[in-house]
């Protein structure tokens, strides 16, 4: 099957049943599965290799934030879009700092959803620069003496334009943003994106702004 094949793990059958209506709308996606828990979830996943996966935090068995976890923690891991009914609440943030790719609200609009997961599949960011401070402010508040050194460690490996890249990523700026600021295309965004989350041993974007952040470069 061709485009964006998406699987969607919730506990709420009306909530699988309308996120499958919304994306089974779109011309470029295929729904691959769905699950009611982690656990099946999990399996689900193993035997559909969806591209994304839509995966709730509250659920009965195995919790959306282990299921991330495990999920992320193998070998060539979909991307995952954390479902929740909190802005940037303290479940997302954990998600995020696992290698989730980003959060929707469950009552996000449809089209939103649809360009969400596009987003997503083509490694774009979805976190808007008020969410990403809003989680950096969650998370790094207060940096230790040792995680400070850390980041500024990792960031020495940058390179200049690298570091002008990964300093626009920690103000949650999107890959076009940073293009028309540092006069570059968006594909030689992308190529500095994918190596400094290979130098910083990151796994997103979110990451990448709590590195800067802890290391006073915001």
């Amino acid at each position: 099957m061709s485009g964006i094949r998406v699987a969607i793990v919730d506990d709420d059958p009306l909530v699988r049943a309308g996120l499958s209506l919304i994306l089974g709308g779109a011309s470029d996606v295929v729904i691959v599965g769905e699950a009611e828990d982690g656990v099946a979830g999990l399996e689900m996943i193993r035997r559909t290799s969806p591209d994304v996966v839509l995966m709730d935090i509250r659920m009965p068995r195995l919790d959306g934030l282990e299921a991330t976890a495990r999920l992320l923690r193998g070998s060539d891991p979909p991307r995952v879009i954390v479902l929740t009914t909190f802005d940037a609440d303290e479940y997302v943030v954990r998600a995020l700092g696992d290698g989730a790719s980003g959060f929707l609200l469950k009552d996000t609009p449809p089209a939103q959803i649809v360009d969400a997961v596009r987003k997503v599949a083509a490694g774009e960011p979805m976190l808007s620069p008020s969410v990403t401070a809003q989680l950096i402010r969650q998370v790094a508040n207060h940096p230790t003496d040792d995680r400070a050194a850390r980041a500024r460690e990792l960031l020495d490996r940058l390179s200049e334009r690298e570091r002008e890249v990964a300093v626009a990523v920690g103000r949650g700026l999107s890959n076009a943003d940073i293009a028309g600021e540092l006069y570059m295309s968006v594909a030689t965004v992308k190529a500095h994106v994918s190596r400094l989350l290979d130098k910083l041993d990151a796994d997103n974007r979110v990451q990448v702004a709590i590195l800067v952040h802890d290391a006073g470069l915001d």
